[in-house]
């Protein structure tokens, strides 16, 4: 069996040996050769034959396998060192992670079906799954890409691996998302809250990579064409490249994804405060709304600046790209924050049209009912600011 066959059956994405013929033949020729010599020693006829063929065997048998190991040993590893960390981190991971049954999966897809009467636009709908997928996957996606043997005596190509990363609270939208996709890939639980989307056969990516061809607009579009590369190489497919999407945000459901994955809505309500000695200036009773984004100022990956897409995003929100350092993952943020009522309606017709259909569906109702009650002044009354205070508990 050549290296080529043998990479067809190599299903994990890491540097381990693949399958060998050469160690059992080997030990069949030199059983073979010590039966042949032992005849040969007491006489037999034509034993001599026997023990010269088993020896010509052996010494082929040995060549073949060393030939291997050597190709093995020096083939080089297109690999990174961020790469390399992203994979341990997988490893440890395992360690710790549980898979979700098939029961806590179609429980959690009842339960999303019946809260949620928004998830129709997405179903049966490759174009806005598609879209809706993309943004998903440049906010809270992952590709790894493997090692590739180029350059070398091996061929073998190792799988790629898709993982989508969110909250157990999201279960009910990956298992419709896999209801979608074919019920392809699988689930894991890391730690108490983390939920793991794993797509890493070849049919599942590869129904990936149609839907969401041509939908990138981030750096990680660069990944994505990797992994296109990779596909074409190990499927015999020739998929063209991937192009950034420079269409307009509002004409499909791109941003409904990368909201799903890094947005927020959020409700401030602030108490009045009278004038006293304390305070010199009295604060009136007031009601905020925001929507903000927040992206990682550079795409790890591949280095690259996510600010020019930051800024496109931030002429369609109407805000400016405001940098702040995070204390919990010690890097440069890039934040858009849209919170002046007036420039809020566009948010609302965008969601209304494209809605999200993940645990944070839960937060945009709330947001979207205090957004209309400002419109209509309700948030005045006390009537009003009662409301509003039971929406934020």
């Amino acid at each position: 069996m050549t290296n080529l066959i043998r990479s067809n059956f190599q299903d994990h994405p890491f540097h381990l040996v693949s399958p060998s013929p050469w160690p059992l033949y080997t030990s069949i020729c030199l059983l073979n050769l010590t039966t042949s010599a032992a005849l040969s020693m007491h006489n037999f006829s034509n034993s001599y034959y026997f023990f010269y063929i088993a020896l010509i065997l052996v010494v082929s048998a040995m060549s073949f396998w060393f030939r291997d190991i050597i190709s093995e040993s020096t083939a080089p590893l297109r690999i990174s060192v961020s790469s390399l960390f992203c994979e341990a981190k997988f490893l440890y991971s395992l360690t710790i992670a549980r898979a979700t049954t098939d029961e806590d999966v179609r429980r959690a897809l009842c339960i999303h079906k019946l809260n949620s009467n928004s998830y129709s636009i997405y179903e049966n709908n490759s174009d806005n799954l598609g879209y809706y997928l993309a943004g998903l996957m440049e906010g809270d996606g992952h590709i790894s890409i493997p090692a590739l043997f180029k350059n070398s005596k091996s061929t073998r190509v190792f799988n790629p691996r898709v993982v989508f990363t969110s909250h157990i609270d999201n279960l009910g939208l990956y298992a419709f998302i896999q209801s979608e996709l074919g019920n392809i890939g699988r689930f894991q639980i890391t730690g108490t809250n983390t939920l793991r989307y794993i797509i890493g056969d070849l049919k599942g990516i590869q129904i990936l990579i149609k839907l969401m061809h041509g939908k990138f607009r981030t750096p990680k579009n660069q990944t994505f064409n990797n992994l296109i590369g990779i596909m074409n190489d190990k499927c015999s497919l020739s998929i063209p490249e991937s192009l950034l999407d420079t269409s307009d945000f509002q004409g499909n459901s791109w941003l409904t994804g990368f909201t799903e994955s890094d947005g927020h809505f959020g409700i401030k309500y602030v108490e009045g405060i009278p004038k006293s000695g304390i305070m010199k200036r009295a604060c009136s009773e007031h009601v905020t709304l925001k929507y903000r984004l927040d992206q990682r100022a550079f795409d790890r990956p591949t280095s690259l600046s996510m600010l020019p897409f930051m800024e496109k995003l931030a002429i369609f929100l109407g805000c400016p790209v405001k940098t702040y350092s995070s204390n919990k993952t010690k890097t440069e943020v890039l934040s858009l924050t849209v919170s002046a009522i007036g420039k809020l309606e566009p948010i609302v017709n965008y969601f209304d049209k494209y809605p999200l259909i993940g645990d944070k569906l839960n937060d945009y109702k709330k947001w979207r009912i205090v957004y209309y009650m400002m419109i209509a002044k309700e948030h005045l009354s006390l009537e009003g600011r009662l409301k509003i205070k039971s929406l934020i508990a």
